[in-house]
C-alpha cells in the first residue's frame, strides 16, 4: 500500500512538471500562431487522444457494465459544461501568455486554488474556516506583489490570466460535481470536444486561422495537447486512485513552481526581487490552504 501511495504521488509530480513547462510551449507558440488557433488545435489534439484512451478502456472492459441513462447525460451534460468554462479559460490564459511571462502566468493561474472557497461561499453558500481566509488573503498580497509594477499599474496579460484563474476555479467546481456522477474519461473526451468546437469558431471570427500557421507551432501544439492534455490527465486520474485529495492537491500545485523554473531554464526569463517575493508568497499561500491542520479534541 505505501508503494503504491509513493508511486501516485511521484506520478502527481510529473504531472505538474508537465503542466508546469507547457506554460513554455505556449509561449514559444505564440511566435507562429494566435492564440485562440493555438487553444482550438490544441484542445483538438487532446480530444483525439483522449477519445482513442477512452476507447481502448472500453474494448479492455468488454463492457462488463451497463452504463445507465442518467449516466449518460450526466457525462454529456457535464463534459459540455466543464468545456464551456476550460474553454474560456485556455483562451483567455493562451491571450495572456502573450503579455507577460511564462513563469508569472503559472503563478497567476495557481491562484484558482484560493478562488474556490471564496466561489463556494458567495455562490453555494459553503461556509470556509478561518484558515482559509488567511490563505486568500497572503495570495492577494502575493498576487499585489507580483503583478503590480513601480508605476501601481497591472499589464493587460496578468489582467487576462487573472480571468483564467476564476474561469478555472468554475471548471473546478463544475468538474467537482459532474465527476461523481459521470465516467472520467469520455467526460474529459466530451469536455475537449466542446473547447476545441468553441475555440474554434471563435478562431474564426477574431483571427485567421491557416495551415501554415498550425504546422509552424505543431511542436507546442502536439506538447500541449497530447502531453499536457491527453498525459497530464491520464497520471492525474491513475495517481488519484493512491493519493489523498489533499497531498494531491498540494503536489499539483507545484505546477506554478515548475512554471518559473521552466521559463528561467528554458526562456532565459527573469523575475525582479519583489516578483520573486510575490511568488514565495503565493506559493506559501497555496501550501497553507491545502495541509490539514490537527482538530481540537
Amino acid at each position: 500500500m505505501k508503494n503504491k501511495q509513493l508511486l501516485g504521488s511521484l506520478l502527481l509530480v510529473v504531472t505538474a512538471m508537465i503542466w508546469g513547462t507547457a506554460f513554455v510551449f505556449q509561449r514559444v507558440g505564440m511566435e507562429h500562431i494566435e492564440p485562440v488557433t493555438f487553444t482550438a488545435v490544441r484542445m483538438a489534439v487532446a480530444g483525439v487522444f483522449i477519445g482513442l484512451f477512452s476507447k481502448a478502456a472500453d474494448l479492455r472492459k468488454r463492457k462488463e457494465e451497463k452504463n445507465d441513462v442518467k449516466n449518460k447525460k450526466d457525462t454529456l451534460l457535464g463534459g459540455i459544461l466543464c468545456g464551456i468554462f476550460l474553454s474560456l479559460a485556455s483562451i483567455a490564459q493562451q491571450m495572456g501568455i502573450v503579455y507577460t511571462s511564462a513563469g508569472k502566468a503559472g503563478f497567476i493561474t495557481s491562484l484558482y486554488i484560493l478562488l474556490v472557497p471564496v466561489i463556494n461561499l458567495l455562490i453555494f453558500r459553503q461556509k470556509s474556516s478561518l484558515r482559509i481566509w488567511c490563505g486568500v488573503i497572503l495570495g492577494i498580497v502575493g498576487m499585489y506583489l507580483l503583478c503590480v509594477k513601480e508605476d501601481f499599474s497591472i499589464t493587460y496579460g496578468d489582467i487576462l490570466i487573472a480571468v483564467c484563474a476564476l474561469l478555472f476555479s468554475g471548471h473546478i467546481l463544475c468538474c467537482d460535481r459532474f465527476s461523481k456522477r459521470a465516467e472520467p474519461l469520455k467526460l474529459s473526451f466530451v469536455q475537449f470536444v466542446t473547447t476545441a468546437v468553441i475555440s474554434a469558431a471563435a478562431a474564426f471570427i477574431v483571427e485567421t486561422p491557416t495551415w501554415e500557421k498550425v504546422f509552424s507551432a505543431v511542436i507546442p501544439i502536439l506538447y500541449c495537447g497530447v502531453v499536457s492534455g491527453g498525459i497530464g490527465y491520464t497520471l492525474q486520474m491513475v495517481a488519484q486512485k493512491y493519493t489523498k485529495p489533499t497531498a494531491a492537491s498540494l503536489l499539483m500545485s507545484l505546477e506554478s513552481v515548475f512554471a518559473v523554473l521552466a521559463g528561467t531554464l528554458l526562456l532565459g526569463e527573469r523575475m525582479s526581487v519583489q516578483e520573486l517575493f510575490g511568488c514565495i508568497i503565493m506559493f506559501a499561500a497555496i501550501v497553507w490552504v491545502q495541509i490539514p491542520l490537527p482538530k481540537k479534541k
